[in-house]
């Protein structure tokens, strides 16, 4: 889903300064693409070795795993390549053609992220081949990194904007140097292209797509760029074509502060809760938990440290899912009566890039580097977005800033205000999206909009509808959480229904909350 900045993050601000903008047009496949589109994909068993999933994958005789090459510069297709990972799961009824998902981020891996839900798209798997594929630079697509050595506790002066500053440039040269040729050529621009070579390779005519939060982007750019290779497709928790990074850090903080004053109010309204039964107190009370924890860590046996902002990536994380409220207020209870933070952390997901700081035991193949999701989540939304404010503004600007994400969020302010930091300095990104991106000559597509989305506010379903034009059909969930496939049913047999059968929604259709206090 739409990854929020996490720590790492910064360490790729001003990475490419001197890296080549990749290439951004629109152009049609051209002759010399016709060795990449006459591809076909050799499926096999996935293998611990390579993918390093778990047995009831491995063994699991409907899931293969295969690899597709794509040009690293689609305009210089003669130069180096790249190989992207994928995973298939076979119909199990009759196959209408293939499913591409994408799980948002920008950043998150398709495979890993399949392979972990496999019952999520049952339904789905009675019509299609459903798959799963890592974008370049992602998970095991040659994945991008800053390296292994240990992210600075903090900016050394936060109050100095020429120090946050320069303090990024310390740490920015390794990101170059340890992410290869594949750093300055990913964004949504040349992962859509690449889309359209896996649509080819898996003999599809059309692309049917399902796309969840950032993978609403990849999936509008795709319409833009292949209108008449659209077949159907489903855009769940619609992201931005339009706003700069800072206002969606705004955006996304907003979002978050908002879902966790409805999580603390509804904590506060079952017995039990830890933060007793004043909802105004909880926020309080929560603020000042990060606080003494930024200043005074919890510590592990082994010298980890768990910290305030430990706890800002695992509420942030938490409040996607309004079905995971009851259990992250058990482990909040525990974290303030016992100082256990290990509860919290499996809410969180243990193992996370940056999570408890070696509290957690990592999971993920050993290849792929832990940063690898903050740092392609950089490096995307920094090649999708063509502002790039100077120095003397950045330091103008700094402190307003603070105060400003800070007033919308005093728990995710801070968090999200790196998402405005860590563009500076990066060649300017493309302006295809937010230029070009618009009246979709496609077939029907389907926008799904949360109203209690704590990462993709339902005004962005708006706009973006408005944006794509006529093509664009809205259904409103009325719900809590981050997307609505996976939390609503109502959404679910919706589209289940379009994707399978075409039965398309009335455009502005809703499905009202399902949730009962």
């Amino acid at each position: 889903m739409r990854t929020p900045a996490l720590t790492g993050v910064t360490a790729l601000a001003l990475a490419l300064t001197a890296l080549p903008v990749a290439a951004t047009g629109a152009e049609p496949p051209q002759p010399d693409l016709k060795r990449f589109y006459a591809q076909k994909i050799k499926w096999a068993a996935c293998t611990p070795e390579k993918q390093n999933l778990p047995e009831t994958v491995t063994k699991n005789e409907d899931v293969r795993c295969g690899t597709l090459t794509v040009p690293l510069d689609y305009a210089r297709p003669r130069g180096g390549t790249v190989d992207l990972a994928l995973l298939k799961v076979k119909a199990s009824g009759k196959k209408r053609g293939s499913l591409l998902v994408n799980f948002g981020g920008p950043g998150g891996p398709g495979v890993a992220g399949l392979a972990a839900d496999l019952k999520g798209f049952g339904d789905l798997g009675k019509g299609y081949d459903v798959v799963g594929f890592d974008p370049r630079g992602v998970g095991l697509s040659s994945p991008v990194t800053c390296g292994d050595e240990p992210e600075p506790e903090g900016l050394d002066d936060p109050d100095d904007a020429a120090a946050v500053l320069e303090q990024l440039r310390r740490t920015a040269e390794r990101c170059v140097k340890e992410s290869g040729p594949v750093l300055p050529h990913i964004g949504t621009v040349n992962v859509s292209r690449d889309m359209d070579v896996m649509r080819a390779a898996l003999g599809d005519k059309k692309l049917n797509y399902l796309g969840f939060s950032y993978g609403t982007r990849l999936g509008a750019v795709y319409a833009a760029q292949f209108p008449k290779k659209v077949g159907r497709m489903v855009l769940d928790g619609v992201d931005t074509l339009t706003e700069p990074v800072d206002e969606q850090g705004l955006a996304s903080a907003e979002g978050q502060q908002t879902a966790l004053d409805n999580f603390l109010l509804w904590c506060t309204k079952n017995a039990g809760c830890v933060f007793g039964n004043d909802s105004r107190k909880a926020r309080e009370t929560m603020v000042k938990v990060i606080k003494d924890l930024d200043a005074m860590p919890l510590r592990s046996t082994d010298g980890a440290e768990f910290t305030g902002q430990d706890v800002v990536g695992v509420l942030g994380s938490a409040l996607y899912s309004r079905q995971a409220w009851p259990a992250l207020s058990q482990a909040l209870g525990a974290l303030l009566a016992d100082g256990d933070p290990r509860a919290l952390m499996r809410v969180g997901g243990a193992g996370g890039a940056g999570l408890g700081k070696g509290f957690g035991k990592r999971l993920g193949r050993q290849d792929v580097p832990q940063d690898n999701e903050t740092a392609a989540l950089a490096a995307v939304n920094c090649a999708d977005d063509p502002d790039r404010p100077g120095a003397r503004k950045v330091e103008e600007e700094i402190g307003r800033l603070q105060r400003e994400f800070e007033e919308v969020s005093p728990v995710f302010g801070e968090h999200n205000l790196t998402l405005v930091l860590m563009c500076f300095g990066w060649p300017a990104g493309t302006s295809y999206i937010r230029e070009d991106v618009r009246d979709v000559d496609t077939p029907k597509l389907l926008l799904v909009g949360t109203r209690g989305d704590p990462a993709t506010p339902y005004r962005w379903t708006e706009e973006t509808a408005r944006r794509l034009g006529s093509a664009a059909v809205v259904l409103d969930n009325k719900g809590d959480g981050h997307t609505g496939y996976f939390g609503s049913k109502c959404v679910k047999a919706k589209v289940d229904g379009f994707l399978l059968y075409k039965q398309l929604p009335s455009n502005g259709s809703s499905c009202s909350a399902e949730w009962k206090e």
